[in-house]
Protein backbone atom coordinates (compact mmCIF):
# COMPACT_ATOMS: atom_id res chain seq x y z
CA UNK A 1 0.00 0.00 0.00
CA UNK A 2 2.85 2.40 0.55
CA UNK A 3 5.73 3.06 -1.85
CA UNK A 4 9.05 4.69 -1.07
CA UNK A 5 10.85 6.92 -3.59
CA UNK A 6 14.49 7.15 -2.74
CA UNK A 7 16.84 9.35 -4.78
CA UNK A 8 20.20 7.77 -4.42
CA UNK A 9 21.84 10.45 -6.59
CA UNK A 10 21.69 13.03 -3.82
CA UNK A 11 23.76 10.82 -1.68
CA UNK A 12 26.59 10.80 -4.16
CA UNK A 13 29.62 12.99 -3.28
CA UNK A 14 29.85 14.51 -6.75
CA UNK A 15 26.33 15.84 -6.69
CA UNK A 16 26.83 17.43 -3.28
CA UNK A 17 29.99 19.26 -4.47
CA UNK A 18 28.17 20.75 -7.47
CA UNK A 19 25.39 22.07 -5.27
CA UNK A 20 27.80 23.69 -2.85
CA UNK A 21 29.80 25.31 -5.66
CA UNK A 22 26.65 26.79 -7.26
CA UNK A 23 25.59 28.23 -3.92
CA UNK A 24 29.03 29.76 -3.39
CA UNK A 25 29.09 31.31 -6.88
CA UNK A 26 25.67 32.84 -6.38
CA UNK A 27 26.60 34.25 -3.01
CA UNK A 28 29.92 35.70 -4.12
CA UNK A 29 28.35 37.51 -7.18
CA UNK A 30 25.63 39.20 -5.07
CA UNK A 31 28.15 40.42 -2.53
CA UNK A 32 30.18 42.33 -5.20
CA UNK A 33 27.29 44.59 -6.35
CA UNK A 34 27.41 46.99 -3.33
CA UNK A 35 31.15 47.18 -3.78
CA UNK A 36 30.79 48.29 -7.37
CA UNK A 37 28.10 50.81 -6.43
CA UNK A 38 30.26 52.29 -3.67
CA UNK A 39 33.22 52.49 -6.00
CA UNK A 40 31.14 54.29 -8.64
CA UNK A 41 29.84 56.75 -6.06
CA UNK A 42 33.35 57.37 -4.75
CA UNK A 43 34.54 58.18 -8.28
CA UNK A 44 31.53 60.25 -9.43
CA UNK A 45 31.05 62.32 -6.27
CA UNK A 46 34.35 64.28 -6.50
CA UNK A 47 33.73 64.80 -10.20
CA UNK A 48 30.24 66.12 -9.50
CA UNK A 49 31.45 68.36 -6.66
CA UNK A 50 34.29 69.69 -8.79
CA UNK A 51 31.96 70.40 -11.70
CA UNK A 52 29.47 72.17 -9.45
CA UNK A 53 32.26 74.24 -7.88
CA UNK A 54 33.55 75.20 -11.33
CA UNK A 55 30.09 76.25 -12.49
CA UNK A 56 29.44 78.28 -9.33
CA UNK A 57 32.87 79.89 -9.55
CA UNK A 58 32.26 80.83 -13.18
CA UNK A 59 28.86 82.28 -12.36
CA UNK A 60 30.32 84.18 -9.40
CA UNK A 61 33.03 85.71 -11.59
CA UNK A 62 30.41 86.65 -14.17
CA UNK A 63 28.24 88.29 -11.51
CA UNK A 64 31.22 90.20 -10.12
CA UNK A 65 32.05 91.48 -13.61
CA UNK A 66 28.44 92.54 -14.16
CA UNK A 67 28.36 94.26 -10.74
CA UNK A 68 31.57 96.14 -11.59
CA UNK A 69 30.10 97.24 -14.93
CA UNK A 70 26.89 98.35 -13.22
CA UNK A 71 28.86 100.35 -10.66
CA UNK A 72 30.74 102.10 -13.47
CA UNK A 73 27.47 102.83 -15.26
CA UNK A 74 25.96 104.05 -11.99
CA UNK A 75 28.84 106.48 -11.49
CA UNK A 76 28.44 107.72 -15.05
CA UNK A 77 24.70 108.15 -14.53
CA UNK A 78 25.26 110.05 -11.28
CA UNK A 79 27.68 112.35 -13.08
CA UNK A 80 25.17 112.89 -15.89
CA UNK A 81 22.37 113.48 -13.37
CA UNK A 82 24.54 116.06 -11.62
CA UNK A 83 25.15 117.82 -14.95
CA UNK A 84 21.43 117.70 -15.73
CA UNK A 85 20.61 119.19 -12.32
CA UNK A 86 23.10 122.00 -12.92
CA UNK A 87 21.58 122.71 -16.33
CA UNK A 88 18.10 122.60 -14.81
CA UNK A 89 19.12 125.03 -12.06
CA UNK A 90 20.61 127.41 -14.63
CA UNK A 91 17.49 127.07 -16.78
CA UNK A 92 15.23 127.81 -13.80
CA UNK A 93 17.36 130.84 -12.97
CA UNK A 94 17.08 132.14 -16.54
CA UNK A 95 13.34 131.47 -16.53
CA UNK A 96 13.02 133.39 -13.26
CA UNK A 97 14.94 136.34 -14.70
CA UNK A 98 12.83 136.26 -17.86
CA UNK A 99 9.65 136.07 -15.80
CA UNK A 100 10.78 139.04 -13.73
CA UNK A 101 11.44 140.95 -16.95
CA UNK A 102 8.02 139.98 -18.30
CA UNK A 103 6.40 141.06 -15.03
CA UNK A 104 8.08 144.45 -15.26
CA UNK A 105 6.84 145.01 -18.80
CA UNK A 106 3.36 143.74 -17.93
CA UNK A 107 3.09 146.19 -15.03
CA UNK A 108 4.21 149.25 -16.98
CA UNK A 109 1.46 151.85 -17.38
CA UNK A 110 2.75 154.62 -19.65
CA UNK A 111 1.50 158.05 -18.58
CA UNK A 112 1.34 159.11 -22.19
CA UNK A 113 -1.24 156.39 -22.89
CA UNK A 114 -3.29 157.22 -19.79
CA UNK A 115 -3.29 160.97 -20.52
CA UNK A 116 -4.34 160.33 -24.10
CA UNK A 117 -7.10 158.03 -22.85
CA UNK A 118 -8.33 160.75 -20.47
CA UNK A 119 -8.30 163.33 -23.27
CA UNK A 120 -10.38 161.00 -25.42
CA UNK A 121 -12.93 160.35 -22.65
CA UNK A 122 -13.36 163.65 -20.85
CA UNK A 123 -16.62 165.42 -21.80
CA UNK A 124 -16.46 168.84 -23.43
CA UNK A 125 -18.08 170.57 -20.41
CA UNK A 126 -15.56 169.10 -17.96
CA UNK A 127 -12.18 170.61 -17.21
CA UNK A 128 -9.36 168.49 -15.79
CA UNK A 129 -7.16 170.62 -13.59
CA UNK A 130 -4.92 168.19 -11.72
CA UNK A 131 -3.84 164.52 -11.89
CA UNK A 132 -2.25 163.04 -8.81
CA UNK A 133 -0.85 159.54 -8.54
CA UNK A 134 -1.50 157.90 -5.19
CA UNK A 135 0.11 154.77 -3.69
CA UNK A 136 -1.89 151.55 -3.79
CA UNK A 137 -4.26 151.12 -0.88
CA UNK A 138 -5.98 148.05 0.49
CA UNK A 139 -9.70 147.85 -0.12
CA UNK A 140 -12.03 145.56 1.83
CA UNK A 141 -9.08 143.58 3.18
CA UNK A 142 -7.93 142.61 -0.31
CA UNK A 143 -4.40 142.79 -1.63
CA UNK A 144 -3.59 146.32 -2.83
CA UNK A 145 -3.37 146.99 -6.53
CA UNK A 146 0.32 147.03 -7.46
CA UNK A 147 -0.35 149.44 -10.33
CA UNK A 148 -1.43 152.20 -7.93
CA UNK A 149 -4.23 154.73 -8.25
CA UNK A 150 -4.88 158.26 -9.53
CA UNK A 151 -6.94 161.15 -8.26
CA UNK A 152 -8.46 163.50 -10.82
CA UNK A 153 -9.72 166.94 -9.89
CA UNK A 154 -11.14 169.87 -11.82
CA UNK A 155 -14.33 171.71 -12.70
CA UNK A 156 -17.52 170.81 -14.53
CA UNK A 157 -20.55 172.80 -15.61
CA UNK A 158 -22.94 170.47 -13.77
CA UNK A 159 -23.19 167.35 -11.67
CA UNK A 160 -24.42 165.44 -14.71
CA UNK A 161 -21.20 166.28 -16.50
CA UNK A 162 -19.22 164.82 -13.59
CA UNK A 163 -21.30 161.64 -13.73
CA UNK A 164 -20.76 161.40 -17.48
CA UNK A 165 -17.01 161.71 -16.95
CA UNK A 166 -17.09 158.91 -14.36
CA UNK A 167 -19.14 156.62 -16.62
CA UNK A 168 -16.77 157.24 -19.51
CA UNK A 169 -13.79 156.54 -17.25
CA UNK A 170 -15.31 153.22 -16.13
CA UNK A 171 -15.38 152.04 -19.75
CA UNK A 172 -11.61 152.35 -20.11
CA UNK A 173 -9.47 149.22 -19.91
CA UNK A 174 -6.61 151.27 -18.47
CA UNK A 175 -8.59 151.89 -15.26
CA UNK A 176 -10.54 149.58 -12.95
CA UNK A 177 -14.27 150.25 -13.25
CA UNK A 178 -15.06 148.81 -9.82
CA UNK A 179 -12.64 151.21 -8.09
CA UNK A 180 -13.58 154.37 -9.98
CA UNK A 181 -15.75 156.66 -7.88
CA UNK A 182 -16.51 160.30 -7.11
CA UNK A 183 -14.82 161.48 -3.92
CA UNK A 184 -16.45 164.90 -3.80
CA UNK A 185 -18.55 167.25 -5.92
CA UNK A 186 -19.76 170.69 -4.83
CA UNK A 187 -20.93 173.95 -6.34
CA UNK A 188 -18.33 176.73 -6.14
CA UNK A 189 -17.70 180.06 -7.76
CA UNK A 190 -16.03 179.74 -11.08
CA UNK A 191 -12.36 180.62 -10.80
CA UNK A 192 -11.27 183.73 -12.65
CA UNK A 193 -8.41 183.04 -15.02
CA UNK A 194 -5.19 184.70 -13.86
CA UNK A 195 -4.74 186.48 -17.19
CA UNK A 196 -8.02 188.35 -16.69
CA UNK A 197 -7.31 191.55 -14.70
CA UNK A 198 -9.92 193.88 -13.26
CA UNK A 199 -9.56 197.44 -12.14
CA UNK A 200 -10.23 198.19 -8.51
CA UNK A 201 -13.22 200.40 -9.23
CA UNK A 202 -14.60 198.34 -12.08
CA UNK A 203 -17.62 196.14 -11.61
CA UNK A 204 -16.78 192.53 -10.79
CA UNK A 205 -17.63 190.01 -13.45
CA UNK A 206 -20.22 187.60 -12.12
CA UNK A 207 -19.53 184.09 -13.41
CA UNK A 208 -21.95 181.17 -13.08
CA UNK A 209 -21.23 178.62 -10.41
CA UNK A 210 -19.46 175.44 -11.40
CA UNK A 211 -18.99 172.01 -9.83
CA UNK A 212 -15.63 171.25 -8.33
CA UNK A 213 -15.07 167.48 -8.34
CA UNK A 214 -12.57 164.86 -7.26
CA UNK A 215 -12.60 161.41 -8.84
CA UNK A 216 -10.43 158.52 -7.75
CA UNK A 217 -9.66 155.46 -9.83
CA UNK A 218 -7.19 152.58 -9.68
CA UNK A 219 -5.01 151.71 -12.60
CA UNK A 220 -5.98 148.48 -14.30
CA UNK A 221 -4.07 145.37 -13.23
CA UNK A 222 -4.63 143.76 -16.64
CA UNK A 223 -1.19 142.81 -18.04
CA UNK A 224 0.15 145.22 -20.63
CA UNK A 225 0.54 142.28 -23.03
CA UNK A 226 -3.27 142.06 -23.09
CA UNK A 227 -3.64 145.80 -23.74
CA UNK A 228 -1.53 145.97 -26.90
CA UNK A 229 -4.42 147.20 -29.01
CA UNK A 230 -5.35 149.98 -26.58
CA UNK A 231 -1.72 151.01 -26.03
CA UNK A 232 -1.07 151.09 -29.76
CA UNK A 233 -4.15 153.27 -30.33
CA UNK A 234 -2.89 155.68 -27.65
CA UNK A 235 0.48 156.00 -29.36
CA UNK A 236 2.62 153.92 -26.98
CA UNK A 237 4.78 152.50 -29.76
CA UNK A 238 7.93 151.72 -27.75
CA UNK A 239 6.27 149.52 -25.13
CA UNK A 240 4.21 147.71 -27.76
CA UNK A 241 7.38 146.96 -29.77
CA UNK A 242 9.13 145.53 -26.69
CA UNK A 243 6.14 143.36 -25.79
CA UNK A 244 5.89 141.98 -29.32
CA UNK A 245 9.62 141.28 -29.31
CA UNK A 246 9.24 139.25 -26.11
CA UNK A 247 6.29 137.41 -27.63
CA UNK A 248 8.36 136.64 -30.71
CA UNK A 249 11.09 135.00 -28.61
CA UNK A 250 8.51 132.93 -26.73
CA UNK A 251 9.30 134.45 -23.33
CA UNK A 252 5.91 136.16 -23.22
CA UNK A 253 2.82 134.25 -24.25
CA UNK A 254 0.55 135.79 -26.83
Amino acid sequence: MYSLDINFLQDRPSHQKKSESSIKNTTSGGELIPLFVGLAVAICLPVFVGGAWYILSTQNNTLESEIAELEVENQQLETEIGDINKIKAETDKIKGENQALVTVFDQIRPWSAMLQDLRDRIPGRVQLENIEQTPPAETDGNKPNSAGAVKLSGYARSFNDVNDFLLSLQQSRLFKPSESRILSAELVDAPIPPEVSQAENSELIKLPKVVRYEIQSSLSDVPASELIRELEQKGTVGLVARIRSLQGTGILQK
